[in-house]
């Protein structure tokens, strides 16, 4: 059993809850009952954050980009280093590098990834004899780490609008039709964890031509889909070049884009573009730490969430892995440009209680997950949160974790099993060795 001084149940925060955890679901929720003898005790308790979009395998090069060159510096040099990093890792690496991803995702509050996972072949682009090899190195971390997993293999298979022949760069990404449907198929097979699903990724409308959109939709029905899109000038430049039209614009004119769809990054787009993808129903999937790092530019927020959008948070290249930061760089980002302060809250509301709330019901769906909450019969997957002044009182507890510093994750419980505690996972020391020795020989 926990005990928490403090819980956000469906109907709002209520003090002194027991829950009980049974066979990795929530057996029962009991307020305003006393701790029993043997319960583990926490200031507060939150249902655990999804994380719509990662590529595990950065996270080996988090850090190692910031060394300016001749020239202007943006997302198109940084992806030249991204390529080589991707080059010079084996399998193991790959599982080695999303452990330790998954280790750090947990102690900051994620209890479940998406994970768009283009690293398909050996580094001479020659498939493996098993095309899941790479995927199942990211199931096998997952069910080490204890992180929910939907898996998002990526459809890969052109260098730019023409479509343009892939470069020596991509070698590891690129797959026939075939090919992917049947890598599709190797992923679902490989699935045994009753939270794990499989959605796929046409990698964006760069890589991915018209017809191989369609018969992608075609072949893997019912499934999520997420893709890049409109994430860089250029791209809308080159978008607007070949088909004459914006990235968006032209997906909702080609494609029945709805609820199974997440639009990853969607920064650059027109107010008619902004409506569309709110009315689809469609989730935003906004990574506003490497957004930042990458020099993207700002999702148009404001206008998006007054008409209903829908938007989940992912932490991308995973240069940082911080539920707080992603969330609170989302809104600093929104002041900034506004000149103004709490501009994605309701009117009288609590801004952290708002982007909380919306970025965990945004990130289920977009997940194919069931909704983050402390109720009876949903998944345990629960996050403690260390309130060691002892202030926090309702949604300024969750004001004081984002956009302060002394409220933090202590504890996270993943399918019932306390993965985190006292701030570390159980296995970090172990995979922490392990990525440490990944870096020194990749690097050197």
């Amino acid at each position: 059993m926990i005990f928490a001084d403090k819980a956000l149940l469906p109907s709002g925060w209520e003090n002194n809850v027991r829950i009980e955890v049974m066979d990795g679901k929530i057996g029962s929720v009991r307020v305003g009952t006393p701790a029993q003898p043997g319960d583990t005790r926490v200031s507060a308790v939150v249902a655990g954050m999804p994380n719509v979009h990662s590529h595990a395998f950065q996270r080996g090069h988090s850090g190692l980009t910031e060394i300016r060159g001749a020239g202007r510096e943006s997302f198109w040099t940084w992806r030249e280093m991204m390529y080589r990093f991707a080059l010079s890792v084996t399998p193991e690496d790959v599982g080695i590098l999303a452990e330790m991803a998954y280790v750090e995702m947990l102690e900051a509050g994620y209890t479940r990834v998406g994970e768009f996972h283009y690293l398909h072949h050996g580094a001479a682009g020659t498939p493996y004899e098993n095309p899941a090899e790479l995927s199942e190195r990211i199931f096998a971390a997952a069910e080490h780490t204890g992180i929910a997993l939907t898996h998002l293999p990526v459809f890969y298979a052109h260098a730019g609008f023409g479509p343009q022949a892939p470069n020596a760069g991509q070698r590891r990404f690129i797959h026939s039709l075939d090919a992917f449907v049947d890598l599709v198929a190797h992923c679902e097979a490989r699935r045994t964890r009753p939270q794990d699903r499989v959605g796929f990724a046409p990698h964006s409308l760069r890589a991915t031509s018209a017809e191989e959109l369609d018969a992608l939709c075609t072949a893997l029905p019912g499934r999520k889909i997420h893709i890049h899109i409109a994430e860089q000038v250029k791209e809308v430049e080159d978008c607007l070049a070949f088909y004459g039209q914006r990235p968006v614009e032209w997906l909702f004119d080609h494609a029945e884009v709805n609820a199974d769809w997440c639009l990853i990054h969607a920064t650059h787009l027109t107010a008619d573009e902004t409506m569309k993808i709110a009315a689809s129903k469609a989730v935003a999937g906004l990574c506003p730490v490497t957004e930042a790092n990458l020099g993207d530019g700002l999702f148009p927020a404001p206008e998006f969430l007054a008409a209903g959008g829908r938007f989940a948070i992912g932490t991308d290249s995973n240069v940082r892995i911080d539920v707080a930061e992603e969330l609170r760089i989302l809104e600093y980002g929104q002041r900034l440009t506004a000149r103004a302060r709490n501009v994605l809250a309701r009117e009288g509301g609590s801004t952290g209680r708002h982007l909380f709330d919306a970025a965990s019901t945004g990130g289920a769906q977009a997940l194919d997950a069931p909704a983050p909450q402390i109720a009876s019969g949903a998944p345990a997957d629960l996050v403690a949160l260390a309130d060691p002044l002892g202030l926090g009182q309702g949604d300024a507890l969750l004001d004081r974790w984002i956009f302060g510093r002394d409220v933090a994750p202590s504890d996270v419980w993943a399918a019932g099993v306390h993965v985190v505690q006292s701030g570390r996972h159980i296995h970090r020391d172990t995979v922490q060795a392990r990525f440490a020795e990944v870096l020194r020989r990749v690097l050197n």
